[in-house]
This record gives structure tokens, C-alpha cells and sequence, in this order.
């Protein structure tokens, strides 16, 4: 594991300096599509798709940018915003019980889950189990039951004070811990799942030293939901040995740290390029596909597509494809078909 945390770390300090060299402009588009792109996966873990541009346009005001052509952020939307926004932005803040209890409110704004009335704000009471189960009724299966209702204050006690106070463990180690820690108390009657990994955000964002997120770990979880639910399960069976946990947290946050790396030398690549045709010629119909590549064009280009997304002849498509042949922009994929496609030429 010793070998797996200190890549994790170099990785990390590989993306923070990636970042470091952007424009501000570029920095502060990779912050919108992680946040955005963390507030959704975050809920789908749990089955809940939230709409994307209600989502991003929230995220885009708390960052301070243009708004324009972006729906007004529905009440929900704002709210689940609001929760990783503190707890990104307020990182280095205590975390106590009255911030927890508010991100709780502000992901059940009617005091319901689905037409349950459920405890909203603060720690859960019913005198029923807490359990996780699945399958059909009378065929359930019971993956994990939680602390009795009556010693949950008391856990959470225990939790916070550890949580709060600085100590020498590895920041990730520690961001690993809190998230098994917290999800095996289960304090609340619903939102554990998304509560634990905005916790886990706060921790990395602590880590990381900086008030944006650049990588998106529930977007790394959602891609191994099975071996999340699995390793969850082993873990809480196991006691105090929590290192097969810890392996699997560190493994996934590495993916995501990986998957934000390709994403960050793409906008590197993206930056080199333009700073190199910065004097080529270009009508705004190649503009608009050039940078249609880079931010990923769906299928394969060909003249046929360049006409209908234009709204140009093919006559006219083919003309400017040959124009970005001939200076170095385009070039024809080797893939054989029954059209010619093409692709940008990345040095």
C-alpha cells in the first residue's frame, strides 16, 4: 500500500502543477466540469439523475462565471450545490454537527425521502434497525446493519472530535478512513451515501490545498459502483482491519486523478495548438469544428457531418476540409470505411 500511496501523491502533485500552468480562464472551465460533473455522479450513485444544466449553471454562478444561456438552477439543484460548495470552498473550517445537519436539510428540502417522512437535520431515532438491505420483499438480503439509533450522537461525537483534530496521518489515508468511518455509523434516516463522499471531497480538497476540484472521486466510485458496494460490505464485517478498504479508496482515487490528468493535457494540447495556428486563417466554420474535435466530437468527421452541423453544402464542406489538409489542421484517419473520415493532427 506504501508504494500505491506515494504514486497516488506524485499523481497528485503532477495534476496540481498541470493545473498551476493553465490561464486562469482554462482552470476555472476544468473546475465547472469536475464540480458539475461530481454533483451528478454523486447522486447517481444512489439512482438519482439530476439535470445536468441545472446543476452546471448553479455551479457556474458560485464560481463567479457568465450565466448566459443557462437555465435558472432549480431550488434542489441550488441546494445540492450549495452542500459541495461548502464543503470544497470551507474545507479547512471545522466540521461540527450544525453544518452536517444543514447539508442534510438542503438535500431533503420537503422533510421527505421519495413519500417517507424521514428526520431532516438532525440524527436519526426510530427504534427499527438501520440496515442496508437489497432484493424482493421476504427475499431481502442484509449487507450491513448500523449502530443502534440511541448511540448515534455518540459515535458522531467520537467521529467528529477524531475528524477535527490535526494529526500526522496521510491526508488520503485520512479522507479513506473518515469516508468508511462515517457510512458504518449511518447517521441520518437517508443521504448517508451522498453525505459520506461530500465529507470525502472536504478531506481531499484539504489535501489538494485548493478551494476547486480538478478530479471527480463519485465519478471514479460510480465507474466501480459493484466493487464499491462489495468492498463496503467486506469492510464492515472485518472490524478494525480496514486494509483491503483503504487499497480499494486509494486505487479508485488514483483513477480519478488519472482520468483528470488525460483530461488536463488535452486542454494543454488544445492550448498548444491554437497558440500555434494563433496567425492561420480560419472562417468561423472550421473554428467551430476545430474546437468541436478537441472537446470531443461525437463518431467520426467527415464531409457529410461538416455539412449538416454548418448547415453548408457538401461542395463548401469538402472545400474546407482540403483548406485544413493543407495547413496541417486536418489530416485523413487510416481507418478504412465507406466514407472518408478525418482527424486532427496533435504533435
Amino acid at each position: 500500500m506504501i508504494g500505491l500511496l506515494a504514486r497516488v501523491h506524485e499523481k497528485q502533485g503532477r495534476l496540481i502543477g498541470q493545473m498551476s500552468g493553465l490561464g486562469f480562464d482554462s482552470r476555472v472551465a476544468s473546475s465547472l466540469e469536475t464540480m458539475t460533473e461530481d454533483v451528478l455522479r454523486n447522486a447517481e450513485i444512489e439512482g438519482m439523475m439530476l439535470n445536468v444544466e441545472n446543476v452546471r449553471s448553479s455551479v457556474a454562478r458560485h464560481l463567479g462565471l457568465e450565466t448566459a444561456g443557462l437555465p435558472e438552477p432549480d431550488h434542489y439543484s441550488e441546494g445540492v450545490v450549495q452542500v459541495l460548495m461548502d464543503a470544497v470552498q470551507n474545507a479547512g473550517d471545522p466540521l461540527v454537527e450544525e453544518r452536517l445537519f444543514n447539508w442534510h436539510a438542503a438535500l431533503f428540502p420537503t422533510g421527505r425521502s421519495g413519500i417517507t417522512p424521514i428526520t431532516v437535520g438532525g440524527y436519526r431515532t426510530g427504534q427499527e434497525p438501520m440496515q442496508v438491505v437489497s432484493g424482493v420483499m421476504g427475499k431481502e438480503k442484509i449487507h450491513y446493519e448500523a449502530p443502534p439509533s440511541d448511540i448515534v450522537g455518540e459515535e458522531m461525537g467520537h467521529f467528529l472530535a477524531w475528524f477535527n483534530t490535526e494529526s500526522s496521518i496521510d491526508s488520503f489515508i485520512k479522507a479513506g478512513v473518515a469516508h468508511l468511518w462515517f457510512i458504518n455509523i449511518h447517521p441520518f434516516d437517508d443521504g448517508n451515501g451522498r453525505i459520506t463522499r461530500t465529507i470525502t471531497d472536504m478531506l481531499l480538497a484539504r489535501a489538494d490545498r485548493m478551494s476547486q476540484r480538478f478530479y471527480s472521486m463519485s465519478a471514479a466510485i460510480l465507474r466501480h459502483k459493484n466493487e464499491y458496494y462489495e468492498i463496503l460490505e467486506y469492510a464492515g464485517k472485518h472490524g478494525l482491519d480496514i486494509t483491503e478498504w483503504l487499497t480499494w479508496f486509494l486505487q479508485t482515487l488514483e483513477d480519478a486523478i488519472d482520468t483528470a490528468l488525460t483530461r488536463t493535457e488535452r486542454i494543454v494540447q488544445k492550448s498548444l495548438f491554437w497558440q500555434k495556428h494563433k496567425n492561420t486563417v480560419l472562417n468561423d466554420r472550421q473554428i467551430k469544428i476545430v474546437n468541436m474535435l478537441w472537446d470531443g466530437f461525437e463518431g467520426k468527421l467527415n464531409t457529410s457531418k461538416w455539412a449538416k452541423i454548418n448547415k453548408t453544402s457538401a461542395a463548401t464542406a469538402l472545400r474546407d476540409i482540403q483548406d485544413l489538409e493543407g495547413k496541417g489542421i486536418l489530416q485523413k484517419n487510416d481507418e478504412k470505411g465507406r466514407s472518408t473520415n478525418y482527424e486532427l493532427v496533435i504533435t
